[in-house]
């Protein structure tokens, strides 16, 4: 479980470089760097559960549940305080990703980093294709067409006009 926690927050982390355009925080790999900091206590603590268990010691079985109750507690305070505030990390989410999609020009760095979130994602805007239409990008156009990366793969024959609004 410790190497499989390690591989995910290194992952984690990893993936950070293709969307730190819009993770304008930097607290935005505090979550990967706990994941790994879990990892390393959670090979401590499987390491101290299989001495004591070897050694038959009732001080150490005693220490091993003693931690794996406080783990416990601290899971339940995690997924409920992560339940009370998803809607503030969604709201906040949304706001920086608004604040980059109002950068796209198509040349700079941030309008690479959201050409190629939309083509990953095979998504367009923040919410849908309609978030274009309030930007400086789609105002000084005056084509009224989203990026050509909103448009799926599977049309060939894509704009990024509006008219054509069933190709994204």
């Amino acid at each position: 479980a410790a190497a499989g926690l390690s591989y995910v927050g290194g992952y984690v982390i990893n993936t950070y470089r293709s969307y730190d355009n819009f993770l304008q925080d930097k607290y935005a790999l505090l979550p990967a760097v706990i994941i790994i900091c879990v990892a390393v206590v959670m090979f401590i603590i499987g390491l101290i559960g299989c001495c004591a268990t070897f050694r038959e010691s009732r001080v150490g079985l005693g220490l091993f549940l003693a931690i794996i109750l406080v783990i416990f507690i601290a899971e339940v305070s995690a997924f409920v305080l992560g339940f009370v505030y998803r809607e503030k990390v969604k709201t906040d989410v949304q706001r920086t990703m608004r604040s980059v999609f109002d950068e796209y020009n198509g040349r700079n760095p941030e309008s690479t980093v959201v050409d190629y979130l939309q083509k990953q994602l095979h998504c367009c805007g923040v919410n849908n294709y309609s978030d274009w239409t309030t930007t400086l990008w789609f105002n000084s156009t005056g084509n009224n067409s989203v990026p050509l990366s909103c448009c799926r793969q599977d049309m060939k024959n894509c704009t990024g006009r509006l008219d054509q609004s069933q190709e994204f």
